[in-house]
C-alpha cells in the first residue's frame, strides 16, 4: 500500500481482454491474501460475452467484480476497488484538465487559475497566495496518500465533495481537496509561516488522522456556501421573533447549515394574548412553521433541511410536543419532518425516580403572575439551586394555573415517542450550566440538531423601527446566536500513530480560523462567533481503537482507558488554545469565565503537576476559544477515513450500503483474526457498560457528545427507564437518538454535523 501506478490503465486505451485481465490481477497482487482467480474469471466472461465495452465500462465491471468478493474472510478486497477506481479517477481529471493521466496528479497551479475562472473556487485564493506560493504548495501533494482510501470512502469523498464542474466533469482529486481546505484556512496566517502551516494541516488531512467538518470539507475553497456546521437560535414570546427566526433558519438551511431551535420561552396553548384569554394556539403551529420551512428550503439542493426543536418538561404544550413525530393521531397536529428535544431539570428527574406529580405550566402566565421566567434559572448545585426555589414558588402560587400530571406520565410519553421515532433527545439543563464555562455571560438553554453543541443563547429582539430618508430603519439588539466550527480526531489511526501531540495543536488552529474565514449570513450569527470564538474538537473511531488495542467494549478496561485518553485529548485541545492565545489573544469575554478564575478546572477536580500548570498558564495568558471540544455524530467523514463512526459501536461487521443502482459491502476497519472478537454489535452490548464510558468521557469534555441508546424494540419500559436514569445520575448531559432495532434503518443522519 506504499506504491501508485497508472500507466498502465493509461495504456488500456486500446485493449484487449488478456490485458485487463492482467491489468486487474496486478492490483490483486498487491494483498498476498487475496487470490484473483475467481473475480478474473468473472470478469473474462463478462468482457468476452458483451464486446464493446469501453474502458471506464470495463473499470466498473471489475469494480463489482472486487465488490462482490468483500467479506469477512477477505475484507481487503475493498482496496483493490478503491485503486481500479483511483485509476479511473485520475483518467477522467486528467481529460478535464488537459494532462496526461499517468501523472496522476496535474498541475495544481492551472487547477486553481482553471476552477478560479469557472466560478468554482473563491478568487481570495488567487489573491491570497502568488503563483509562486501555489507552486510551491502544490509540491506537497503525496498521491500515494490516497492508498489508504476503502472503496466506501473513496467513492463518497468523490461523490459529494470533491469540485466537479457544473457538468459534473472531474476535476480536484482527493489531495487537492485536502489542500485547497489547508490553504483556505491558512491564508490569513503571517505570511513567513502559513506554508509551514498549509503543509502541517495538509500532513494531518493526507494521512486521516484527522477529518474537517463536511460543511468545510464540501465548501472551503469554493465561491459559495458557509463551513460551520449547526447553528441554534432562541426564539422570544413575539410575534416577530417568531417569523424572523423562520427567516434565519431558512437562509441558514439554504446555506447548509442544520439547526436547533428554543421553543420554551413561547406561551402555551389556552395563554392569553393581549389579555384576551384562552386564545394562544400554543407551541405546535410554530412548529408547523419550521416544519414547512426544513421541507422547502433544502440544504444546497442535496437533502432536506434539518431542524430540532427542544421544549421545557413543564411546559404546559409537552404532551402535545411529545406526539409531534408520531404516525398516528390528527395529522394538524404533526410535524414529521422535524427533529425533538426535551430540556429536562433535575426536579424532574427526581420526580420520575420517586413517582411523583409535576406541574405543568405556561411561561407566558409565568412571567406575568410571578415576575420571572422560570426557564432562565437552574440549579447551581445538584440537589439545590435557583430553579427548585422558583418551580416550588410557582407550586405554591395559588393565582398560578397548572396542570399536574405524575412525572412518570410524561417520561412514558418520551419513551414512547423514543421507541417509535427515536426522539425525543434528552437535554439535562442543570448538569449542562453546572458545567458551563461561560457562566458570566449567560446561560444554555438547548443543545443543537445532534445534541453535542452547549453554548450560551439568547434570544435576538428588534428594539426600534422607523423610516429615515425614504428607508426602512430596523434595529435589533442581537442575542447569542450559536454556531459549531466542527472537526474530529480519528482515534485509531491518530492514537496507534502517536501523533496526538503534534495533531491537536493544528487541528485547534484550523478551526479557530474557520472562524474567521467564514461567510455567515445571520448577523447575530457572525458577531456570537467572534465574541466565543467557539470550536468543537471531537473524535471518531473509538470501537476502531478498542479492537486494534484488543479491548472488549463491556469491560472495566474499556472504561478506564476511556477516562485516560479522553483526559489526554482534553489536556491538549486546552493548551493548544491556551497558546494560540498567546499568539493571538484570548476570546473577547475571557475575563470571569471559569477559564479564567479556575472554576474550570476545579469543578471537574484536575489535580496534578501539568493540569496546575496549565491552569495557572491560563490565567495569565487566557484560551483563545471559549469553549473547545465536543463529539458529534460524524457518519460520512468516518466513512471517508475509514474507521467507525463517533464513539458508537458497529452495527454489524459486515454490512452494505445502498447506492442508487448496487450495493457497496462494507466491514469493519482493520478486520482481521485480531481483531474480529472485539466487533460485538451494538445491538448485543449492555448500554449500561456504554453510559459508563460516556460519563467517563464527558468529565472531559466542555460540551457534549453526540451519545446514542440502541434498544431492541421489545425492551420493557422499566429498562428503558432505567437506561435514562443511568445516564442523568452519571451526569451525561444529552442523549441523542434511542435507536431501536424496528426503526434504526429509518433513522436520519445529521450530515451538517459529521466531522
Amino acid at each position: 500500500m506504499t506504491t501508485i501506478e497508472a500507466r498502465n490503465y493509461h495504456d488500456l486505451h486500446n485493449w484487449q481482454t488478456g490485458q485487463l485481465v492482467e491489468y486487474f490481477n496486478s492490483k490483486v497482487k498487491e494483498f498476498s491474501s487475496l487470490n484473483p482467480e475467481l473475480a478474473a474469471a468473472k470478469i473474462r466472461q463478462q468482457l468476452e460475452s458483451k464486446p464493446g465495452y469501453s474502458l471506464h465500462q470495463a473499470t466498473g465491471l471489475m469494480i463489482l467484480a472486487a465488490l462482490d468478493r468483500i467479506s469477512i474472510e477477505e475484507p481487503d478486497w475493498t482496496y483493490v476497488a478503491a485503486r481500479l477506481y483511483l485509476d479511473r479517477l485520475y483518467d477522467q481529471a486528467a481529460k478535464s484538465r488537459g494532462y496526461a493521466s499517468w501523472k496522476l496528479y496535474g498541475s495544481f497551479n492551472d487547477l486553481v487559475t482553471s476552477l478560479t475562472d469557472k466560478g468554482l473556487y473563491s478568487a481570495q485564493l488567487s489573491h491570497a497566495y502568488s503563483r509562486e506560493e501555489i507552486k510551491e504548495i502544490g509540491s506537497f501533494i503525496k498521491p500515494s496518500k490516497d492508498l489508504l482510501f476503502t472503496y466506501i470512502g473513496l467513492v463518497t469523498l468523490s461523490d459529494r465533495y470533491l469540485t466537479k464542474s457544473r457538468n459534473k466533469e472531474v476535476f480536484e482529486l482527493p489531495q487537492e481537496r485536502f489542500l485547497i481546505i489547508a490553504m483556505s484556512l491558512m491564508k490569513d496566517e503571517p505570511k513567513e509561516k502559513r506554508l509551514a502551516l498549509i503543509k502541517e494541516a495538509y500532513w494531518a488531512l493526507s494521512n486521516l488522522y484527522m477529518t474537517v467538518a463536511t460543511p468545510t470539507l464540501s465548501n472551503a475553497g469554493k465561491s459559495y456556501g458557509q463551513l460551520s456546521s449547526c447553528f441554534i437560535d432562541t426564539v422570544e414570546d413575539d410575534l416577530r421573533s417568531i417569523y424572523d427566526s423562520n427567516t434565519d433558519v431558512a437562509t441558514l438551511s439554504k446555506n447548509g447549515g442544520g439547526l436547533g431551535v428554543y421553543l420554551g420561552k413561547i406561551r402555551s396553548r389556552g395563554s392569553d394574548i393581549k389579555r384576551f384569554k384562552g386564545t394562544s394556539s400554543g407551541v405546535i403551529p410554530w412548529m408547523k412553521q419550521l416544519n414547512n420551512t426544513a421541507v422547502s428550503v433544502d440544504q444546497l439542493g442535496q437533502r432536506k433541511g434539518a431542524v430540532a426543536v427542544y421544549l421545557d418538561v413543564w411546559h404546559k404544550d409537552i404532551f402535545s410536543f411529545l406526539d409531534v413525530r408520531l404516525n398516528n393521531g390528527d395529522e394538524r397536529l404533526r410535524t414529521h419532518d422535524l427533529f425533538t428535544g426535551v430540556c429536562i431539570p433535575d426536579l424532574f428527574m427526581e420526580a420520575v425516580e420517586n413517582r411523583e406529580d409535576w406541574h405543568l405550566f405556561d411561561p407566558h402566565e409565568v412571567k406575568s403572575v410571578m415576575g420571572f421566567s422560570l426557564e432562565d434559572f437552574w440549579d447551581e448545585q445538584k440537589g439545590s439551586g435557583s430553579f427548585r426555589e422558583r418551580y416550588k414558588q410557582c407550586t405554591e402560587n395559588p393565582i398560578l394555573s397548572r396542570r399536574t400530571v405524575p412525572a412518570i406520565d410524561i417520561m412514558k410519553s418520551i419513551m414512547i415517542s423514543q421507541l417509535e421515532t427515536g426522539t425525543p433527545y434528552m437535554f439535562y439543563r442543570d448538569t449542562v450550566n453546572r458545567m458551563n464555562p461561560n457562566p458570566h455571560e449567560g446561560m444554555i438553554y438547548c443543545s443543537n440538531l445532534c445534541t453535542e453543541i452547549m453554548q450560551n443563547m439568547s434570544a435576538t429582539t428588534v428594539t426600534e423601527e422607523f423610516v429615515k430618508d425614504g428607508s426602512i430603519i430596523t434595529v435589533k439588539k442581537p442575542g447569542d446566536f450559536v454556531v459549531c466550527n466542527l472537526s474530529s480526531v480519528s482515534l485509531a489511526r491518530a492514537v496507534l500513530g502517536d501523533v496526538l501531540e503534534r495533531l491537536i495543536p493544528i487541528q485547534v488552529r484550523m478551526l479557530d480560523n474557520v472562524i474567521d474565514q467564514n461567510t455567515l449570513p445571520v448577523p447575530q450569527a457572525l458577531l456570537t462567533n467572534q465574541k466565543y470564538r467557539s470550536i468543537g474538537l471531537g473524535t471518531f473511531g473509538w470501537h476502531h481503537l478498542l479492537a486494534r488495542k484488543g479491548i472488549r467494549w463491556e469491560s472495566e478496561e474499556a472504561v478506564k482507558y476511556c477516562e485516560e485518553l479522553y483526559e489526554d485529548i482534553a489536556y491538549l485541545t486546552v493548551k493548544a488554545s491556551m497558546e494560540l492565545s498567546q499568539e493571538k489573544g484570548a476570546y473577547p469575554i475571557f475575563k470571569g469565565s471559569d477559564w479564567q478564575t479556575g472554576e474550570y478546572f476545579d469543578k471537574r477536580e484536575y489535580t496534578g503537576e501539568r493540569w496546575m500548570n496549565l491552569k495557572n498558564r491560563i490565567k495569565e495568558s487566557g484560551v483563545r476559544n471559549a469553549y473547545m471540544m465536543a463529539v458529534a455524530p460524524n457518519s460520512s467523514t468516518s466513512i471517508i477515513a475509514g474507521s467507525t463512526a463517533s464513539i458508537d459501536p458497529i452495527f454489524r461487521k459486515q454490512y452494505s450500503e445502498e447506492k442508487k443502482d448496487y450495493r457497496i459491502p462494507v466491514t469493519a476497519p482493520d478486520l482481521g483474526p485480531d481483531t474480529t472478537w472485539y466487533y460485538q454489535s451494538v445491538y448485543l452490548i449492555d448500554q449500561h457498560w456504554s453510559i459508563r464510558q460516556n460519563a467517563k468521557r464527558q468529565r472531559h469534555i466542555d460540551q457534549a457528545v453526540s451519545f446514542n441508546l440502541y434498544v431492541r424494540n421489545d425492551i420493557k419500559a422499566k429498562e428503558l427507564l432505567d437506561l435514562h436514569l443511568h445516564a442523568f445520575n452519571a451526569g451525561l448531559k444529552t442523549t441523542y437518538y434511542v435507536r431501536s432495532t424496528s426503526d434504526t434503518d429509518s433513522i436520519e443522519e445529521c450530515e451538517s454535523c459529521s466531522s
